[in-house]
């Protein structure tokens, strides 16, 4: 992906959240999912919705993949901003033995970009 023409606050942003992927630093996890964010899935055919902060106590009660020893790889597949303020990203992350590609819907309020919602869903195990 060239991240020569995406601005640099949603730059910054992405690089925060592949952190809180793979760290799990719930500091900086509050830096990048707004509190009023949510994160959608489908499992077994069901749609599964997690606010804020039951997203967050979620991550926090887990062990993260760096502790796990999962080997880091996450990249942006592309960025389209639909505005000054508003953008949605693709992106890919490997955690826990499985590939995942999540959308992220960005918003920029009082000049700070901001997970607003998460959908996500894995596409494949881990590389070796």
């Amino acid at each position: 992906m060239e991240t020569s023409s995406i601005e640099v606050g949603i730059i910054t942003l992405l690089d925060n959240y592949f952190d809180v992927m793979h760290e799990q630093d719930m500091d900086l996890f509050d830096e990048v999912f707004h509190k009023n964010s949510c994160l959608y899935s489908s499992q077994g055919n069901e749609l599964v919705i997690r606010p804020y902060e039951l997203y967050r106590s979620q991550v926090a009660q887990r062990q993260s993949p760096r502790e796990l020893g999962n080997k880091r790889r996450d990249h942006i597949i592309f960025v389209d901003q639909l505005g000054p303020e508003l953008a949605i990203a693709r992106v890919q992350v490997e955690m826990f033995g499985s590939v995942y590609q999540d959308y992220l819907n960005l918003v920029k309020l009082d000049g700070k970009w901001w997970v607003m919602a998460k959908l996500y869903e894995r596409t494949s195990d881990a590389a070796a």
